[in-house]
């Protein structure tokens, strides 16, 4: 999906990766604090027995302790493998030391490869966003990995992108590609989206 992108895609991802990249450590860490707690909280993810989720880079929103808390809560957690296509494999997570560097800065899980079509087994699919629209279109890094992984998903899973406050109900530019979400998760709380 690289090089298909629209300037006006390109133009509000480049805006919102500059905000995000501005934004203190401190204010990462409460954010990251305060996302755990309200996805922990939700009804769907307390009845999960499987949880697809990904290890945050610099700036996002920290996922640290939603996979420690899914752990704790004794969750199934599945994290991302960046394929050479630029598609995702999964992998089971247990804790930190699961972890190693890989391309594009990512840290990925280092077990058993359980292949692509392991999303679909999950009861909620927690994404990276840099946006979201108020239909639940998400905006991310323009590789395509999450929308290829989300048009695996079953039709009804809770899928949830992660975001700052005014990341969401954006208007973003719709390609034929694009896979939306159901909810987006801040610090400020879960919102539904509108279909």
């Amino acid at each position: 999906m690289k090089g298909t992108q629209s300037p006006a895609k390109i133009a509000v991802r480049d805006r919102l990766l500059t905000a995000r990249n501005r934004r203190p450590i401190a204010e990462v860490g409460a954010a990251a604090r305060k996302l755990a707690e309200h996805l922990l909280a939700t009804v769907d993810v307390r009845r999960a027995a499987t949880v697809a989720a990904y290890v945050s880079m610099n700036g996002e929103p920290g996922t640290g302790p939603l996979l420690d808390g899914l752990r704790r809560a004794g969750k199934r957690v599945i994290l991302p493998v960046l394929l050479p296509d630029g598609d995702l494999d999964w992998a089971v997570y247990r804790d930190a030391g699961d972890l190693a560097p890989a391309r594009l800065g990512l840290l990925e899980p280092i077990g058993e490869r359980l292949g692509p079509d392991a999303v679909a087994t999950a009861d909620v699919v927690i994404v990276p966003a840099l946006a979201v629209s108020p239909t639940g279109v998400r905006l991310g890094r323009g590789g395509g990995s999450y929308d290829r992984a989300l048009g695996r998903v079953p039709v009804g899973t809770f899928t949830c992108a992660l975001l700052y406050d005014g990341e969401v109900g954006l208007d973003i530019p719709v390609e034929p590609h694009d896979r939306p979400v159901l909810f987006a998760a801040t610090p400020s709380g879960l919102r539904p989206l509108r279909r």
